[in-house]
């Protein structure tokens, strides 16, 4: 499955928001912390609504502890970011790959893109900087659901 990983945000009520993205489609949320507020804020339970406890969440103390989480399961890690190599309609998912979204104040820092496997960007108009981080990881998250078959069925 597709897990999402957010690095040291800084932001509760994206998180809150992807959250709740995570829950409705079965994916894990990774916190890499030091993130910029306690996940017990109220700004995040708010955009998360009651989907906050639905919601797979596993924290990391750092940079460093997830990725030793994430080479011990041989899991891929997909960042988005705006120093993106590759467009996000051009990439092949698969199934095991982690979607990692930086700070929204700064995005991934350098040491950190360095480090993932794939840099993606999303295709938006080139007058416009970068979106919401929220809404970066829905489209990301929707595309790999899309293309590796994990969309949940229609009701």
């Amino acid at each position: 499955m597709i897990d999402i990983a957010l690095f040291q945000p800084d932001i509760p009520q994206n998180a809150g928001a992807i959250l709740r993205l995570g829950a409705c489609f079965g994916a894990t949320v990774h916190i890499v912390h030091p993130a910029g507020f306690v996940l017990s804020d109220r700004n995040l339970k708010r955009a998360g609504m009651d989907y906050v406890e639905l919601a797979a969440l596993r924290e990391h103390d750092d940079f460093a502890a997830f990725e030793r989480w994430r080479r011990e399961a041989g899991r891929r890690l997909v960042a988005l970011t705006t120093h993106g190599r590759e467009s996000l309609p051009d990439f092949a998912f698969t199934a095991d790959d982690i979607l990692l979204l930086g700070r929204e104040s700064a995005g991934l820092p350098s040491d950190v893109r360095d480090r993932v496997d794939r840099l993606l960007r999303l295709p938006i108009r080139p007058t416009t900087r970068s979106l919401n981080v929220a809404n970066a990881a829905s489209i990301a998250l929707f595309e790999a659901l899309r293309q590796t078959g994990g969309l949940p069925a229609s009701s």
